[in-house]
């Protein structure tokens, strides 16, 4: 088999989430793409030089008029991929991407009179990470805020809704995979959806920083260009302007510890996310669940009958992943030798991928929820074939009235053992010396009557 050079396509990409997955993670390309770091550098290099533009402190460049700021912004809205061509063209003569951004904008603002005369503010007292790390910034917060958590909020929507509509429906519990204290199907996709929610409120708490310093973090060359400006306060108000954090002490790089907190969160969600897969999945194969049958597809290609909880597996695998690169990225980030180095340049290029992963999962679970159809026959002689879950209410009764080593009476009865029937219970509850009141609450209990309060809490997620 020889080797060729093939042109990109969804057939020839390297990863399946350009290639493979391509249409589901589409939303994600204008946040963390190539073309995405440019045009943000570009819009930070354009909104720094009208930041400077209006302090009066710096004379040399004239306060832009509307028009001016106007066509400034134009550059950045208007910014196309065949734009991004043109930076990566100059970036192959710098072998420098912020640079080649840079040169790229003084040569777009020549038609602009009152820009074109002070040119040489572009990038000014810049270190190119001061540039990087406000691109990054808004580039996270755009794909959180916008793709990420409305993923996972759909998600959990259609989670808290099946949650209500099979709030009352019974079945087996099984701790240890052993038959154990009934619950609803309901309440059991509302404590995850409970989980759910509590991750997404972490993820958007939080939060995304900038900073704007120099070189190694100490407005070296600005003090030296005008000695007399506070500096730290113009660059707090600049960040401040873009909807970020401002990050007052630094290195020459921003030091990233929320991308690592940001990367943490993320993966306690998908962590979440990985056991309701597998919950499902298996109540899937106890019967619990169908799954809809959709014509034309195939679940196996030599068993004409399989249809396999795919939609869920997929989630798994992906869930893993993504938490697999993010868990490098938030232990690599936060960790620079001295005052910089490149180890975070080529990881940061990643935060996409994590992000991918994620959001293909979110789609194929939502995908895979909606599939199903609850079987309440199944539940139902589950739970008739297990009346020996009721002896923890009787012995919890027996306690009650004082009744003499109750649990170990029960023990005796029922544990390990199967095949417990309705009839063997009840004569064992005939012989107690309790209450009639508490003996008839007992014998009216069955298995899918000793719900606790599962159906109400399931009605209020």
């Amino acid at each position: 088999m020889t080797t060729q050079a093939l042109q990109l396509s969804e057939l020839t990409a390297v990863s399946p989430l350009d290639g493979r997955y391509q249409s589901r993670t589409a939303p994600l390309r204008s946040c963390f793409s190539e073309y995405a770091l440019i045009r943000a550098r570009i819009q930070i290099e354009i909104q720094w030089l009208v930041h400077l533009s209006r302090h009066p402190g710096i004379r040399e460049i004239p306060v832009f008029s509307e028009s001016a700021v106007s066509r400034l912004d134009a550059i950045a809205d208007r910014f196309s991929p065949d734009d991004a061509r043109k930076v990566k063209e100059i970036e192959r003569m710098t072998n420098h991407d912020v640079k080649a951004a840079e040169y790229f904008l003084k040569d777009a603002v020549q038609q602009i009179e009152e820009v074109s005369g002070v040119r040489e503010f572009i990038h000014f007292a810049c270190t190119s990470e001061d540039i990087n790390n406000l691109s990054y910034a808004l580039m996270l917060k755009e794909a959180r805020d916008t793709v990420l958590l409305p993923a996972a909020e759909s998600l959990n929507e259609t989670l808290r809704t099946m949650a209500r509509e099979f709030a009352a429906q019974p079945m087996l519990s099984r701790t240890h995979g052993q038959p154990a204290t009934p619950s609803t199907m309901g309440k059991e996709l509302a404590n995850v959806a409970h989980r759910i929610d509590k991750a997404i409120r972490q993820i958007a708490a939080v939060e995304i920083v900038g900073k704007m310093n120099g070189a190694v973090g100490n407005f070296n060359a600005h003090i030296a260009a005008y000695p007399d400006l506070d500096w730290p306060e113009i660059a707090e108000r600049f960040v401040s302007r873009l909807g970020l954090g401002y990050q007052a002490y630094s290195t020459q790089i921003e030091p990233h510890d929320y991308v690592a907190e940001w990367s943490h969160s993320l993966i306690r969600l998908n962590t979440i996310l990985i056991d309701m897969s597998r919950d499902l999945w298996g109540y899937i194969s106890l019967g619990y669940f169908k799954q809809k049958v959709k014509t034309g597809e195939v679940g196996s290609s030599t068993m004409p009958h399989k249809v396999n909880p795919i939609d869920f597996e997929n989630a798994e695998g992906n869930l893993g992943l993504a938490n697999a690169m993010l868990a490098h990225i938030a232990e690599k980030l936060p960790i620079s030798r001295w005052q910089r180095d490149l180890t975070d340049s080529t990881v940061l290029r990643n935060l996409g991928v994590g992000s991918g992963y994620t959001l293909l999962a979110c789609d194929a679970m939502r995908r895979g929820l909606e599939k199903l159809e609850i079987d309440p026959g199944a539940m139902e002689t589950d739970l008739e074939n297990n009346w020996e879950v009721l002896a923890e209410a009787i012995q919890t009764v027996m306690r009650r009235y004082g009744v003499a080593d109750s649990y170990e009476q029960l023990k005796t009865l029922t544990r390990g053992k199967r095949g417990i029937t309705r009839e063997s219970l009840h004569s064992f509850i005939q012989d107690l010396e309790i209450p009639e009141t508490a003996r008839q609450s007992l014998l009216e209990l069955t298995p899918d009557n000793y719900l606790g309060n599962a159906a109400e809490a399931a009605r209020r997620s």
